[in-house]
């Protein structure tokens, strides 16, 4: 039997099921490829054998080979140890964007050159083009979908080695398309959030491998307000979870969470769902990474994204001597939270991104200096 041209990563969802349709439908030699990369810790929630069986069900319809392979070691070292450590420091990590650069476009690169074939396919909503000898990322026609934001750590090797057969289509296309062909995972629910915390809660999870220290929640100004269960069990905006009654003087509204201070172990927040203490208009990063492998030269001007689905936001970037990147805003950004991702865009090219390091929002800065 000869070696398929395209190993399709399957994950037993309706996206990565329809890639690999289309690719059949396309006259490619094909075969699918089960990655598992969370190891069973005992509760079920992740649900990664049935995610497995209907994986083995989609490529049996289609019939193409289904080859597996266990990335649970390489994903603990290579993300859920970083995961970990993001949150001890206080900050808000996306395991998402690593699993991609560490696993998907790694791993399971490297296993279906091992099976002999020339190209890897997923089911992201996100397009590559060919330009003067150059890789392009491109966004999803489905804007709703697109999924370059979680993609931007790619370069020109893994980009190459790459197709996206979803890329083109919509959501809701692709739901038909997938029913039509008799395609098991046709109606199935789309997953959301991280895979090794599932429906479970997540405190309860986080608190398996992170022990939190009780501490007080104060307002801008210093007064206690009440009290935390753990500075890294909340993020940036976060509304939900904060638990906090009547305040004697204060207007029963609702509390967002406006700053970590982890060296003192104080959560800190405000009533104002657009709190000046939420607001940054700058913000610097880690070392950035650039799709073409270098950046745009001198200052330019692009739009950014500091979250996933976050609408395009005008900005001008100066790339540092040591690799990393300042932003400028032309409009104040709500809730930039170290540790996510900041990605640039040149319409619907993607050309990088870096993890964010700190804003100019007013705690962040006081906590900066306090700490100099």
């Amino acid at each position: 039997m000869s070696a398929p041209r395209v190993i399709v990563g399957v994950s037993g969802g309706v996206d990565s099921s329809v890639a690999a349709l289309r690719l059949v439908q396309q006259g490619e030699a094909v075969a699918g490829l089960f990655m598992q990369n969370w190891a069973d810790d005992g509760t079920g929630e992740c649900r990664a054998e049935d995610d497995r069986r209907d994986a083995v069900a989609v490529c049996g319809r289609l019939g193409i080979p289904f080859h597996f392979r266990d990335f649970s070691a390489e994903y603990w070292q290579g993300v859920f140890e970083h995961f970990l450590a993001e949150y001890a420091a206080g900050r808000t990590p996306n395991p998402d964007v690593l699993c991609n650069r560490e696993v998907k476009f790694k791993h399971f690169l490297d296993a279906a050159r091992e099976l002999g074939a020339e190209k890897i396919a997923t089911g992201h909503y996100a397009r590559v083009g060919e330009a003067g000898g150059r890789w392009r990322l491109l966004r999803g026609m489905d804007r709703g979908k697109d999924q370059s934001y979680f993609l931007h750590q790619l370069g020109q090797t893994q980009l190459s080695a790459t197709l996206f057969p979803i890329g083109e289509l919509q959501k809701s296309d692709l739901r038909r398309i997938a029913r039509e062909a008799g395609l098991p995972t046709h109606d199935k629910k789309d997953s959301t959030g991280i895979c090794f915390i599932g429906e479970r809660d997540f405190r309860e999870f986080l608190g398996r491998y992170l022990p939190a220290r009780r501490g007080e929640m104060r307002d801008p100004q210093g007064q206690v307000v009440g009290e935390h269960p753990g500075v890294f069990y909340f993020t940036l905006g976060q509304r939900e979870g904060l638990q906090i009654g009547g305040v004697r003087g204060r207007p029963q509204a609702p509390w967002y969470v406006v700053g970590k201070d982890v060296a003192h172990n104080v959560l800190y927040v405000d009533q104002d769902t657009h709190s000046p203490y939420l607001m940054s208009t700058r913000l610097w990063t880690e070392t950035a990474h650039w799709v073409s492998g270098s950046p745009p030269a001198g200052r330019f001007d692009c739009t950014a994204q500091t979250r996933y689905r976050q609408p395009d936001e005008p900005c001008r970037v100066q790339v540092m001597e040591d690799g990393s990147v300042m932003v400028e805003f032309t409009t104040p950004q709500r809730a930039v939270t170290p540790g996510q991702s900041l990605v640039l865009y040149d319409g619907d090219e993607c050309l990088g991104g870096a993890v964010i390091a700190r804003t100019d929002a007013p705690l962040e800065t006081r906590f900066a200096e306090q700490a100099a």
